[in-house]
């Protein structure tokens, strides 16, 4: 019987502690520092899309898009056309992926990251009021302030970043629709890669 309420209590905790951001809900709002110290607020990007990238550097899958130069491409892309493209990194101090304010700037320009900031969450509050859950994990918020797209960056669940080229990208179809004022196809899909180390 104790072992059935401690069963219980840790899902109650579970549940409370990742929020799960619905497409169509408002998004979270957030107030983390990114990697040069500046403050960064949802509230102040209202009027904007912005494209939330949950990073972590030494996941395979975040490799896939990084040595590929996909990632790099596609924040060039849609900051190219004003959208507020957001890297975040909720790796807790000492676990895989946590970068320092400075190894974070420094390993951005390594990866030639064309992301608007690189947000550091390391108490995994801005992760979890999301419901992050993999490294990549991305969200699309209209200039409302809703959330448009929720999952996977695209429908290949794969480490291998030969499969980028055929891969449908979900993210930049989402982002494009939005846009254009279109319906769009896919709102959410089944994020993949690595667990968040928060």
């Amino acid at each position: 019987m104790k072992n059935l309420m401690l069963v219980i209590v840790t899902t109650l905790i579970s549940s409370f502690a990742f929020a799960d951001a619905k497409v169509g809900s408002p998004a979270p709002d957030f107030a983390v520092t990114d990697a040069q110290g500046k403050p960064q607020n949802l509230k102040d990007y209202k009027g904007k899309y912005v494209i939330l990238e949950w990073y972590n550097k030494d996941c395979p899958y975040v490799r896939k898009h990084y040595d590929s130069k996909n990632m790099q491409k596609i924040q060039a892309d849609m900051t190219g056309k004003g959208v507020v493209w957001l890297t975040v990194i909720s790796s807790a101090k000492e676990k895989q992926g946590y970068l320092a304010p400075a190894e974070a700037i420094a390993n951005g320009a390594k990866e030639a990251s064309k992301a608007s900031a690189i947000l550091l969450d390391a108490s995994g509050t801005m992760g979890k009021a999301y419901g992050a859950k993999t490294t990549p994990h991305m969200f699309l918020i209209d200039p409302e302030g809703k959330i448009r797209y929720a999952g996977a960056i695209d429908d290949n669940d794969s480490s291998d970043k030969k499969t980028v080229e055929t891969a449908q990208n979900y993210i930049v179809a989402a982002t494009s629709s939005a846009m254009k004022g279109e319906k769009i196809a896919k709102e959410t899909s089944k994020p993949y890669g690595c667990s968040v180390k928060y």
